[in-house]
């Protein structure tokens, strides 16, 4: 099939924006919608804008509070698992996430639990015994086990990881960045964990949830978009088995190299999406929407780049900068802090693309004023606070949650 540039645009937004408002328990189910649309939801930890999973869900579930998705960690109904990077899955695609690749790949981990053997008796003894424990509940252990960087890595957090990835334990909560681990039958359902699919199911499973989150990647992927799910041979296979089975229709879009691959449920949609809503939504640095550089700027001319790992001197925008959607366009950049100490938020910069003038652009300004007031009440603060130099949207933008 074939799709316009135009279509494309505006298929994506409604696909991944398009969420009524919630109320508290309502919002629980607003929220498992979108884990079910899009299959998972990366997780991060660095907070100065909120976390990740939690503005992906803040741009898509009107009132959302992060309480909420912690509330769906704490039912069991999410859990941890590596999809991509380190992600929030519904707890019902456990069986699909059985066969789990980790950060350094299975051998490795298990070669952890091999090569510090006598650590890894020890510390599932304790968890079994006493039961959620992090590693600070532990004496440090040297082992053989290297870290990324290739230096002695603590052995306890080695073993605690590998069980992880080889299904004896689970995450079963967080204390900030500290991690707490269980045993996996205590965390999950038992009719969850009965149930056994074969491993390459999961596979074509994780690969297909690749897709169900963007909503338009191509075989290719960029920056590591369909990483620890199996070698790019086997990749290929998978794709063409997901094409096949019709869970996955190839699409041309016009101006974009390549075919493209949309869900099959999702067809009907792309060759009538509607008119975009006139409102405002800030994408956190990993959204699922942003995987594609190549594609955004095709469909969206919009060049983004993480620059989070750059040194400050190579930074054309910041650390932790949200881009701007109004409409089916990107208009822009923004780069709040929350400082959660004095309940305000503070704008350190706005960068607007070349060609949008926010005060020309029809029902910008109030649904800048919209989105604001909303990212206040997200953060928990009363006050907005723009840098000295922005007063321009200072004056357009005044906010109160």
């Amino acid at each position: 099939m074939k799709a316009t540039a135009e279509a494309a645009r505006r298929f994506l937004v409604a696909r991944h924006f398009l969420a009524p408002a919630r109320s508290l328990e309502g919002g629980l189910e607003a929220v498992m919608q979108v884990f079910r649309a899009f299959g998972s939801i990366q997780f991060d930890p660095i907070a100065v804008a909120g976390r990740n999973h939690d503005l992906v869900l803040h741009a898509r579930v009107a009132a959302y509070e992060p309480a909420w998705c912690d509330a769906l960690y704490e039912r069991r109904e999410i859990f941890e698992a590596t999809n991509k990077a380190l992600s929030f899955v519904p707890a019902s695609e456990f069986p699909w996430f059985r066969h789990a690749m980790g950060r350094k790949g299975p051998r490795f981990h298990g070669a952890a639990l091999a090569e510090n053997a006598a650590v890894a008796e020890h510390v599932l003894g304790r968890i079994r015994a006493e039961g959620s424990l992090s590693a600070r509940d532990f004496e440090r252990e040297t082992g053989p086990t290297k870290d990324w960087f290739g230096m002695p890595e603590n052995a306890v957090r080695a073993v605690l990881e590998a069980y992880t990835v080889t299904g004896v334990i689970g995450l079963a909560r967080r204390d900030g960045n500290l991690r707490y681990y269980d045993l996996l039958e205590r965390l999950l359902p038992a009719e969850v964990l009965m149930r056994e699919m074969p491993e390459r199911d999961q596979l074509r499973h994780k690969l297909l949830s690749r897709y169900r989150a963007h909503g338009l990647l191509g075989a290719g992927g960029a920056g590591g978009t369909f990483a620890r799910i199996a070698a790019p041979q086997q990749r290929n296979e998978l794709r063409k088995e997901l094409v096949e089975l019709g869970a996955l229709v190839p699409v041309d879009i016009e101006g974009v190299r390549g075919k493209r691959l949309v869900l099959a449920e999702e067809v009907e949609l792309l060759q009538a999406p509607p008119e975009p809503a006139s409102s405002v939504a800030f994408i956190a640095p990993f959204d699922s929407l942003l995987w594609d550089t190549a594609l955004l700027a095709s469909l969206f001319a919009y060049d983004y780049v993480w620059e989070g790992f750059f040194p400050p001197a190579r930074r054309r925008w910041g650390y932790y900068v949200l881009p701007i959607v109004f409409g089916d366009r990107f208009a822009g950049r923004i780069e709040p802090r929350i400082d959660r100490d004095r309940a305000r938020v503070e704008v350190l910069n706005v960068w607007w693309e070349d060609g949008f003038a926010p005060r020309r652009a029809d029902g910008f300004v109030e649904a800048m004023r919209d989105a604001l007031r909303a990212y206040l009440r997200f953060a928990g603060a009363d006050c907005l606070e723009w840098a000295s130099h922005l007063t321009m949207e200072e004056r357009l933008f005044p906010a109160r949650p």
